[in-house]
């Protein structure tokens, strides 16, 4: 039995969820709702203040599909009650970003500037014009948008200029030395 996807996940009386005959499961909370499509392999089923979910047979592959979609469940639970939050950091000279509306706009060292559209769900924040903080109730779409953004200028090796995650380590290299 897998042993993440055999924990109940366990939620408080602010979330509600539900478990659709498609097989869907649908969690809301305060803030917003999720939805999260499951295979035929993999059941849920709500009782009391937790999800429990099973597996049909013990093939290969529903065996992975039951700790993937009890991740999953749990992470929407979280994401509408708590929301997740990831951070970027704009390093280099005249590098900055603000935010007009639904759009973010980067100056990145291009000869334009960068513009981003905020899709539905998605909160953006800057701080001081260098931090970008991205905020939302789902995980993935969370994660997507910041490795999205950080897409356009990915921190370089050398001068380490581009937009990085907040706290990332980028390996620096020497580059050429002058002259024997």
């Amino acid at each position: 039995m897998s042993r993440i996807g055999k924990a109940p996940v366990i939620f408080d009386n602010t979330v509600k969820i539900d478990v659709t005959p498609a097989n869907e499961v649908v969690i809301k909370g305060a803030k917003s709702s999720l939805k999260i499509g499951m295979q035929p392999q993999i059941s849920a089923k709500v009782d009391g203040n937790k999800v429990v979910l099973t597996r049909k047979d013990d093939s290969k592959e529903s065996r992975a599909l039951h700790g993937l979609y009890r991740a999953l469940v749990q992470n929407a639970v979280t994401g509408v009650t708590k929301g997740f939050t990831k951070g970027l950091e704009l390093q280099g000279v005249g590098y900055r970003a603000n935010v007009a509306g639904k759009k973010l706009e980067l100056s990145l060292g291009f000869s334009h500037p960068v513009i981003f559209d905020i899709p539905e769900g998605i909160e953006i924040k800057v701080d001081k014009q260098t931090a970008i903080s991205i905020t939302g109730a789902s995980r993935e779409l969370v994660g997507q948008v910041a490795a999205k953004i950080r897409s356009f200028r990915p921190p370089e090796p050398y001068l380490g200029k581009g937009v990085r995650y907040a706290g990332e380590n980028i390996r620096r290299k020497a580059g050429k030395s002058a002259g024997k």
